[in-house]
């Protein structure tokens, strides 16, 4: 009989859950402060095409999709959506970030996790545009605001409310995972608003934006400002030959990876041209900024204003540091339409005649309250019993790696190592570069990413078991993955992911591509 009650149980619950499911449509009426939905609309296809953002998802379970507007002022204008799945939600919540200024909804993260069990939430920040633009912020203070901090908060506490109305409970634990600007985000949530999630997985934060991107604006001065100076991408090959020759080693095998950049010591100065200027070597004014770009920007008073790169993937560069040609990088563009649009409020404003100590005063005066989360006062998070995972690609074209080790240290010194070990921990990652790719393992749980060997998801799962079970997984790794003759991915070479500031050292013998053969220990 208690069998047969148990099934019976069951069996209600099971119609409870169609009967809510059947009623996505009816969450168009939901009322919510200064919140408009705009759909409410039953998936069931597989498959979801949405207009401008790029392929179409597949392999999709059945849910319940939800977009609506914020506008928490007259100025504000922002999209969200929330995905439920109609069965087996696994009764958690997956809030999703954003990379550069924002401006879209990353919906591929949003699949991935989709099929996983989570109800899925993300937002564009306030704004819709591409990445590198800026110009929706001229004049619009509040929009600012927005993509600063506000409109991840205000998603978070509607998908809550959202997921309450439509499965008639609220989330038991509920999860972050972003990147770049999201892992800037990430930070800002534990920062400021604690009680949003309970575990959060922050990669390569752009966390101190104001200081950041008045480095860069000194960077970009000394590679373009003197065309005698400016490091063609034709030069990264030499540059990254050299550095590797000189630190590969260091870890015990030399596999075109740098494990520990710390501890790699390369001068520049050996690739003085002896006969001219050529592709294998540097002119004196293209080893002064080189050194610089390593060494990061300072102010007039010689303090660092930034951190800069590290060595051994200097190929990287083209995209973010060099570009095809002066002016042309990820970076340029990034700095240019920050102190344009959101600083100065000059669309004619010109980098290179500006005062780099008085753009970082000004950067900071008008947008670090907003923009920047660098408080390493964690205790109202940890007070929550949120967990933290931080990770940084060593190789990180994008943002200086060693700015993130920063942020982690000055959390320790603010609340003591030994407590901080309780809910917070750092991975960086060696060949990886901008929150995956590179020459090294760079697949490791980051947006749901499977891993070859340890937990399936990587950091992920590590950081859910910190949370649920009390403690994080040990064993993760890092998986690098190649397509296969037939399309399929297909693990190439594993490594295991070290907390910080433990790094991988190869044990002398076995497969080098094996994590099996490598061990996490201090240097």
């Amino acid at each position: 009989m208690v069998r047969i009650g148990w099934v019976f149980v069951g069996l209600l619950e099971a119609q409870s859950a169609l009967l809510l499911a059947a009623d996505c449509g009816g969450l168009k009426d939901l009322k919510l402060e200064h919140t408009t939905i705009t759909l409410a609309q039953s998936v069931t296809s597989g498959v979801l095409e949405i207009e401008g953002a790029g392929a179409p998802l597949h392999d999709l379970p059945a849910f319940c999709r939800v977009a609506g507007v914020l506008r928490p002022t007259s100025d504000s204008e922002i999209r969200f959506e929330v995905w439920m799945p109609v069965q087996g939600w696994n009764a958690r919540l997956l809030g999703s970030g954003n990379g550069g200024f924002a401006g879209e909804i990353w919906y591929d993260q949003f699949a991935g996790y989709l099929k996983r069990g989570f109800a899925v939430a993300g937002t564009d920040a306030g704004h819709q545009a591409e990445g590198t633009d800026a110009s929706w912020a001229y004049g619009h203070r509040e929009k600012v605001k927005d993509f600063g901090w506000r409109a991840i908060h205000l998603t978070a506490e509607r998908a809550k409310q959202i997921l309450v109305a439509y499965y008639g409970k609220s989330e038991e634990k509920a999860y972050f995972d972003a990147c770049s600007d999201g892992g800037r985000e990430a930070l800002m949530e534990a920062q400021r608003f604690p009680e949003d999630y309970d575990g959060i997985l922050a990669g390569a934060p752009a966390n101190a934006w104001s200081t950041m991107l008045a480095a860069g604006a000194g960077a970009l001065q000394g590679l373009i400002a003197d065309p005698k100076a400016y490091i063609s991408d034709k030069k990264l090959p030499a540059i990254q030959k050299a550095s590797l020759a000189a630190c590969d080693s260091l870890d015990g095998v030399s596999d075109g990876i740098i494990g520990d950049p710390a501890q790699c010591h390369f001068d520049p100065e050996a690739l003085l041209c002896k006969s001219g200027d050529a592709l294998d070597c540097l002119t004196q004014p293209q080893i002064d900024v080189l050194k610089t770009l390593y060494a990061g920007e300072k102010d007039a008073q010689g303090q660092t204003i930034f951190p800069g790169y590290t060595m051994g993937d200097e190929t990287a560069w083209k995209e973010w540091v060099v570009g095809e040609d002066p002016g042309s990088s990820l970076s340029s563009q990034f700095v240019q339409n920050y102190f344009r649009y959101m600083v100065t409020g000059d669309p004619k404003f010109n980098i290179l005649t500006a005062n780099v100590d008085e753009l970082l005063h000004e950067s900071n005066q008008k947008e670090a309250a907003d923009l920047d989360a660098t408080n390493p006062d964690l205790s109202k998070f940890t007070a929550h019993g949120g967990k933290l995972i931080l990770y940084h690609g060593w190789n990180d074209p994008a943002i200086s790696p060693w700015n993130t080790i920063a942020y982690y240290k000055s959390v320790q010194q603010q609340m003591g190592a030994e407590e901080v070990s309780s809910f917070a921990r750092l991975y960086m990652v060696p060949g990886m570069e901008h929150c995956s790719g590179g020459p090294g393992a760079s697949a490791l749980g980051q947006f749901g990413m499977e891993t070859a060997k340890g937990p399936k998801h990587g950091l992920f799962d590590s950081l859910q078991d910190w949370v649920e079970k009390g403690s994080p997984d040990e064993g993760v790794t890092a998986t690098k993955y190649a397509a296969g003759r037939d399309g399929v991915r297909k693990p190439t070479m594993t490594r295991p992911l070290c907390a910080y500031p433990k790094v991988a050292h190869y044990k002398g013998t076995g497969n080098t591509d094996d994590a099996e053969n490598f061990a996490c220990a201090t240097p």
